[in-house]
């Protein structure tokens, strides 16, 4: 009778480790899975910002050292991300491509209407309304500019379109921490509840409050890993299937901040379990013993 009852309580303890484990892993598997969620939004959102830029027109007449050196110039000031001269031929061309050959022949190939500009990419950080406009400013106080042309409408459309995103999800990322905490928290002291008389029996006998926490800190925190490492490689069997069926998704990966997201949600479990059950612990030495019973 005595083994059957160390059998029970020896299963019992097993099935209590192993859901506490699986229960940890999913909340830290959808906290992960949100986190390359934004990850990959917020590579996105930069790679829309570094596609927003403008376009130089240079006067008529300007000798190509002249528009070299000012392409030369623009490359090396901190707002810039990339510069692309374009000569009256080549706008021509590219004009011919859109239009049709019949353009050519319309305007001549000796009476090129067309001016040579500068085409100016801009750093994310800097692709915003106020930024832009002071450039431009600065830009056209130079003898050798004509106009400034970029879509003011589409850039102040996409600024404040992601910039609504980004509060957004913002506030879907606190919320899911705070969610997270709460379940993790509630499942291990679920799972301490089930030892409290053990704690206190310890604590009758003499142990000190350290002594009696450390054994259920340190496998706690055992199963804070067990969860993360299955939390990364349930991740990282989404991000195969996804870069499977969406090859473009490559094009958005930051892999030092996918291996960051992988460090945080390891250390993430870590952390609350280790805290939560050394709160959770810590409140059944102090309850008084008769107590115990009306839980």
């Amino acid at each position: 009778m005595a083994d059957r009852r160390e059998i029970n309580s020896g299963t019992r303890l097993s099935t209590s480790y192993i859901t506490t484990i699986i229960s940890i892993t999913l909340v830290l598997f959808m906290l992960g899975f949100f986190a390359l969620l934004m990850i990959h939004a917020r590579t996105l959102s930069n790679y829309i910002k570094e596609n927003i830029g403008f376009e130089i027109i240079i006067k008529q007449g300007v000798k190509e050292v002249d528009i070299l050196y000012l392409q030369k110039s623009l490359d090396v000031k901190p707002y810039v991300k990339s510069t692309e001269y374009i000569t009256r031929e080549e706008a021509v061309k590219r004009l011919s491509e859109t239009l049709g050959d019949d353009f050519v022949d319309f305007i001549g190939e000796d009476d090129n209407p067309l001016l040579p500009s500068i085409d100016v990419r801009f750093n994310a950080s800097w692709a915003n309304n106020d930024s832009i406009a002071k450039i431009e400013t600065q830009l056209l106080d130079n003898d050798i500019v004509k106009e400034v042309y970029y879509q003011k409408s589409l850039v102040h459309a996409i600024n404040k379109n992601l910039k609504k995103i980004g509060i957004v999800s913002l506030i879907i990322s606190i919320l899911l921490l705070s969610i997270s905490i709460a379940l993790i928290n509630n499942t291990i002291r679920l799972s301490i509840y089930s030892k409290r008389f053990i704690i206190k029996g310890m604590q009758l006998v003499g142990a000190t409050e350290g002594f009696i926490k450390k054994p259920f800190v340190v496998r706690s925190i055992y199963h804070g890993i067990i969860s993360g490492i299955l939390a990364l490689i349930l991740l990282t069997g989404l991000l195969i299937i996804a870069r499977e069926n969406i090859p473009e998704l490559a094009l958005l990966e930051d892999r030092v901040k996918i291996i960051i997201v992988y460090a945080g949600l390891l250390l993430t479990g870590v952390i609350i379990s280790g805290l939560s059950t050394w709160f959770a612990v810590g409140r059944y030495l102090r309850m008084e013993s008769d107590k115990l019973y009306l839980l």
